[in-house]
């Protein structure tokens, strides 16, 4: 059984997850996964081509992505194509399914260590984290990106909270951006290579759970910095943040320096 909570049915132009029960030969009956609902596909909403045997499409059991073209709920019908979405929309719709089933699994896995019921664990965190981010998901993938500060200012109760930050951490992959460019940095000072050090460790100062900053030497005087992130805009401006303390520090103590963003 879901968590998540959606509206009884669909409306017209969703795009919906669908397992495939009855293949005939003017189309395919199917069951609307996270509705339980079922749905027909037509024979002439199956391909834009000519179809010579409908099975080489569709199959029972198979897990289909589908646009909803009609809805009914006073006869119960729901009509749906499958010839009407794109690659892309189905790439990115299995993908979207599929992260929030990840999400209610942590829930339920959530409430099982805690001994309590899956739904009070979606009452006090699950809803709460859709109306901030938008999806569980990206709720939770918050929480493995930072810290449980996000709980906490929700009310959250701290034993389920450190129980749910654990299981984000350990099961959410958190997709980051890399950027990089090259420092030239000079000093003729006795202990030039020292403040060299000191001014590329002053780029280190702004790192957080959000930016991680990674510095190394290609050789003198070229020294090559790394920053992830969550997205390119995050990552640029922690670049340029990056770039204007190393030059100021070096400069500060007699040295000299330039920056080149790599491609």
């Amino acid at each position: 059984m879901s968590l998540i909570k959606r509206p009884e049915w669909p409306e017209v132009g969703d795009l919906v997850i669908a397992t495939v029960k009855k293949v005939t030969e003017y189309g395919a009956y199917v069951t609307l996964d996270e509705y339980g609902k079922e749905g027909l596909l037509h024979r002439s909403e199956v391909s834009s081509s000519w179809i010579r045997n409908i099975r080489n499409f569709v199959r029972e059991g198979q897990k289909v992505v589908l646009k909803v073209l009609r809805v009914d709920p006073e006869k119960g019908h729901i009509d749906l194509s499958l010839r009407r979405v794109t690659k892309r929309e189905r790439r990115e719709k299995i993908l979207v399914w599929k992260r929030e089933r990840k999400a209610e699994s942590l829930l339920k896995t959530t409430a099982e260590k805690l001994g309590i019921p899956a739904e009070e664990v979606y009452e006090k965190v699950g809803i709460p984290l859709e109306k901030e981010f938008g999806t569980l998901y990206q709720g939770l993938e918050r929480i493995a990106r930072e810290d449980g500060d996000i709980l906490t200012k929700m009310g959250v109760p701290q034993k389920m909270a450190s129980a749910l930050i654990e299981l984000a951490k350990e099961k959410i992959r958190v997709p980051m951006v890399k950027i990089k460019g090259i420092f030239q940095l000079e000093c003729k000072k006795s202990d030039g290579v020292n403040r060299i050090r000191n001014a590329l460790l002053a780029a280190k100062e702004i790192e957080s759970p959000e930016a991680k900053i990674r510095l190394y030497t290609i050789a003198a005087p070229k020294y090559r910095i790394e920053v992830q992130a969550e997205d390119y805009k995050k990552a640029e401006a922690i670049l340029r943040e990056a770039v204007d303390k190393v030059i100021k520090a070096i400069t500060k103590t007699g040295g000299q320096g330039n920056f080149k963003r790599e491609k």
